[in-house]
């Protein structure tokens, strides 16, 4: 019978430690912010390196989009294929240049701060010197650009007007901070790094874990000394 008993409350404390933490899971939030991308034969892969770094060769093609992600695994992609040769048609091969061919997708009027509407997705060829960055290829087709105190790109042509990677809860709503040096980045929309990556349990959310878990254990010895 004590087995029993004790099985019982471990399994109500494990049922709710769960619970919590799918209550957690369920408003994970996410973050609204310009990614960066490479474009290939295969498709679009998400960049290992912020467009500053980035020094692509001649014929490549580069990627950005404007969402609400988490973090990397699951950010939007551009919503058009990579395709140099149709970019970049137009555009002439020039001594001592190279040919970047650019997707800039603003997204979906889902992802967009209150009132402001996503402008049509674009291309663009950028003809730029042969030591020029992503950013540089970026910054000669689509001014203005915006960038935050962090070296977040902010905007591109403009949009969105205000904002920088402000975080966004599980039901769409901006929680008003912007990313800075707490929020985890990984590699990419910075100029040197990449987006806010974030992720994982919030600090509220373990408190509630360790407060139900020490309810438990309280609950566990009470009912040893009932017994006793």
């Amino acid at each position: 019978m004590r087995r029993a008993g004790r099985a019982t409350v471990l399994l109500v404390v494990l049922g709710a430690v769960l619970a919590v933490l799918g209550t957690g899971t369920a408003q994970a939030a996410g973050y609204r912010y310009w990614s960066f991308w490479e474009g290939s034969g295969s498709g679009w892969a998400y960049a290992t390196q912020g467009p500053s770094l980035v020094r692509p060769d001649d014929g490549s093609v580069q990627g950005f989009r404007f969402a609400v992600s988490a973090d990397s695994q699951d950010a939007a992609k551009p919503r058009r294929s990579p395709g140099f040769a149709e970019i970049c048609a137009h555009t002439p091969a020039a001594s001592g240049a190279k040919r970047i061919a650019l997707v800039i997708d603003p997204g979906t009027a889902a992802d967009a701060p209150d009132g402001e509407t996503p402008p049509a997705p674009r291309t663009a060829c950028a003809r730029v010197p042969e030591d020029a960055s992503s950013a540089d290829a970026l910054a000669s087709v689509a001014k203005p650009l915006r960038y935050g105190s962090d070296a977040l790109l902010c905007a591109i042509s403009g949009y969105p007007a205000s904002g920088c990677g402000e975080q966004v809860t599980g039901d769409g709503d901006a929680g008003g901070r912007t990313a800075d040096a707490s929020a985890p980045t990984s590699a990419g929309v910075t100029a040197g790094g990449h987006g806010p990556d974030g992720g994982g349990p919030s600090a509220g959310v373990l408190v509630g874990v360790a407060a139900v878990l020490l309810l438990g254990i309280a609950a566990v010895a009470q009912a040893r000394r009932r017994r006793g």
